[in-house]
């Protein structure tokens, strides 16, 4: 299976990772003491609860930075939706190396399948309204473009992937520049083309829009003040709803007829998946 991300460097972040675990001596000091150099193993790993399916070629790095010649099947694709119980990815070699790079590989497809499992659930509470579901900013540091991946795989689109590749006045910028007005004057003076503003008030809009706003956030609105905003912009430029949205909220929101819904808490908060790793002797 390939797997490339743009700009992630799997080979960086699984020596990087393995560096941590295995400290400034680099030995994992209780495989080398329990376990002979020349013991082999098999394992499986597998999923303990329905889970949206995510890392598993990064997992694959991890055992096979170890111990080149391991053999290793990947049972699933990225972002399928599999049961409880189901095999993800059996592999056979050398014990020592397979035990050592056990606990990075599982949580990196843990966390990451838990990000696209919960995102799941969020586009699934949507579906029909033609609203799309949005990731944040709200990453953690240095596993950012990970994370996004993962929300891909669950079914959302991305946000600016940071603060290079998209403009987004949020309320500290408007309060610094004096009005939402000559915050958005002094993007569009700056060159910038597509302009995101964040408005709490509905009395923020039309001068937004006047200014050269292209895409309005709707921060922390209640459902019929959603409704107003989105009657009020009438389609001109897209809108999105944003702050506090919950599993219980947002299909409410998204009925209001928002563009977008962005939810912060798919990768700030998601719960890691349970899955586990069998070995046995070979």
């Amino acid at each position: 299976m390939k797997f490339a991300l743009k700009d992630f460097h799997t080979r960086t972040f699984v020596a990087a990772t393995l560096s941590e675990d295995l400290g400034p001596t680099g030995r994992d000091i209780t495989s080398e003491s329990v376990i002979p150099s020349d013991v082999r193993f098999a394992g499986v790993m597998g999923s303990r609860d329905p889970i949206v399916v995510v890392g598993l070629p990064i997992a694959e790095a991890f055992f096979k930075h170890l111990d080149s010649g391991m053999t290793v099947e990947i049972l699933a694709d990225e972002g399928q939706q599999v049961a409880s119980g189901t095999d993800l990815m059996w592999l056979k070699g050398r014990a020592r190396a397979m035990l050592t790079a056990e606990r990075s590989a599982l949580n990196t497809v843990q966390h990451l399948s838990g990000i696209a499992t919960m995102t799941r659930k969020y586009v699934d509470a949507i579906a029909g309204t033609g609203c799309k579901l949005l990731d944040t900013r709200k990453t953690i540091p240095g596993l950012r473009i990970l994370e996004k991946y993962a929300t891909r795989m669950g079914g959302a689109t991305n946000h600016r992937m940071g603060l290079w590749d998209g403009a987004m006045i949020k309320d500290n910028h408007v309060a610094v520049a004096g009005g939402v007005e000559e915050a958005v004057r002094r993007a569009k003076e700056a060159g910038i083309a597509e302009i995101i503003l964040e408005v709490d008030r509905l009395s923020q809009i039309e001068p937004g829009m006047a200014a050269g706003a292209t895409h309005l956030l709707l921060d922390n609105m209640d459902i019929d003040e959603l409704a107003e905003a989105v009657s009020l912009v009438a389609g001109r430029v897209p809108t999105e709803a944003s702050g506090g949205v919950t599993l219980e909220t947002i299909r409410a929101k998204a009925e209001t007829g928002v563009t977008y819904i962005s939810v912060g808490r798919l990768t700030q908060s998601a719960p890691a998946a349970d899955i586990g790793l069998d070995f046995a002797q070979t």
